[in-house]
């Protein structure tokens, strides 16, 4: 593709990545076929190859309208277009910089721009979200259905295996999974000990950054990923651990992405890339010993349970980590039924499901019915947004993959 960027941005390393990025994309329309939006719309203006048309005309100078932003609102991020995509065309970086660039020539107005503003100032701040999850789940019964769904029951998390290992990892604790599943990372802990590594969190770690970043405020989004940087560093720098565990797979993909995005920061550049190479999803370290957590598994028993297995669209197109949790949870009895269209998205992505609510819930009734055909009594997840977003609209459990194979190796109720 052909381009001639405006001034405003021609020069900048926005405009290089942009440029680099839209010469790659042949318009073959390949991304349109497995687009969840373009799908449900049929709109090529909300799909990947019309929204490239419209970030390039952006760029190259033409204005931009609130129906160019309501396209661009409407796209999930959730990457599917890079897995099928034969030319490379990195559409998420692309989206981020048009994304901002339209949000700076068109501000929003009105509610719009209150709910994002609260968006930004109160999910990532890890406190504050926890007390208001704990406010929510004593008024439950009386929430309305819409933040009923965002208010999940607790589940006690266990113990936590104290460091005893020599083999050490850090954990990421985020923002909204302390409060809302704090069972996922003490699991990952239980697991990762069965296996001989301790696992820990470091004091100031805190959102990875996403929320805020996703949401146009990118200097937010980076005062994110500087504070954890500084929170990990200490320990890296000593050589202490040996990887930076996510077991929230949203998070894993904007970490491993901190390397691109604070490439130009003179403080910071090399630390992100460390950082970056540093990360790993869970799934990747239970993965590199499944002979060990086979033979503990077996040793267990159990009979096979049916499962139905949501790959999150942040692991399968943003990490690219397609086949390892499947490997797992066969290993430890569950027999992974049929998915069609696993590589869609369940609607969630982030605070799509509170921006474009009637999207979100369609996609995540057509991701429930698929995961339900082959008669599943669990789904199995990576990501805490797609979780809780399809446990909304399923009694059927859902739970993190890493829970399941806790209860199956420690013994503790699915």
């Amino acid at each position: 593709m052909q381009t001639q960027l405006a001034d405003f941005i021609r020069d900048t390393a926005d405009g290089q990545v942009a440029d680099d990025i839209l010469r790659k994309c042949v318009h073959c329309g390949f991304c349109t076929a497995t687009c969840p939006t373009y799908q449900l719309l049929g709109d090529e203006l909300d799909g990947p190859r019309g929204r490239i048309y419209l970030i390039k005309q952006v760029l190259e100078g033409h204005e931009p309208s609130e129906k160019t932003r309501l396209h661009l609102d409407r796209c999930l991020t959730c990457r599917s277009c890079e897995s099928t995509c034969p030319s490379g065309v990195q559409y998420g970086r692309l989206l981020d910089i048009g994304r901002h660039v339209v949000e700076q020539k068109v501000p929003r107005q009105g509610a719009d721009r209150v709910v994002r503003w609260a968006l930004r100032e109160f999910v990532p701040r890890a406190g504050l979200f926890g007390a208001a999850m704990k406010a929510g789940r004593l008024v439950r019964g009386m929430l309305p259905e819409v933040l009923k769904d965002k208010v999940p029951l607790a589940r006690p998390s266990g113990p936590w295996p104290r460091p005893r290992h020599a083999r050490r990892m850090l954990a990421l604790a985020g923002c909204v999974q302390p409060a809302m599943a704090p069972s996922i990372n003490a699991a990952a802990a239980r697991v990762l000990d069965t296996l001989g590594i301790s696992l820990h969190e470091a004091p100031g770690g805190g959102c990875c950054g996403a929320v805020r970043h996703h949401l146009n405020d990118h200097a937010g989004g980076k005062a994110d990923m500087k504070r954890n940087i500084d929170a990990w560093w200490p320990a890296v720098e000593r050589g202490e651990v040996e990887a930076i565990v996510m077991t929230a797979s949203g998070c894993g993909a904007q970490v491993k992405d901190y390397g691109h995005i604070l490439r130009d920061d003179p403080l910071y550049a090399d630390k992100a890339r460390r950082i970056s190479e540093l990360t790993k999803d869970v799934s990747e370290i239970v993965v590199a010993e499944i002979d060990t957590l086979a033979g503990r598994l077996r040793a267990r028993g159990g009979q096979p349970t049916p499962l139905a297995w949501h790959a999150p669209c942040t692991l399968q197109h943003g990490l690219k980590l397609r086949g390892g949790v499947e490997r797992l949870l066969a290993a430890a009895g569950f027999e992974l039924t049929p998915v069609r269209d696993a590589h869609l998205c369940c609607g969630s992505a982030g605070t799509y499901s509170l921006l474009q609510p009637a999207l979100s819930h369609t996609l995540r009734d057509n991701k429930l019915a698929a995961l339900g055909e082959g008669g599943a009594t669990l789904i199995a997840s990576a990501n805490i947004g797609c979780i809780t977003h399809l446990q909304a609209g399923t009694t059927t459990p859902v739970r993190h993959w890493i829970e399941l194979i806790d209860a199956r190796l420690n013994g503790f109720p699915i």
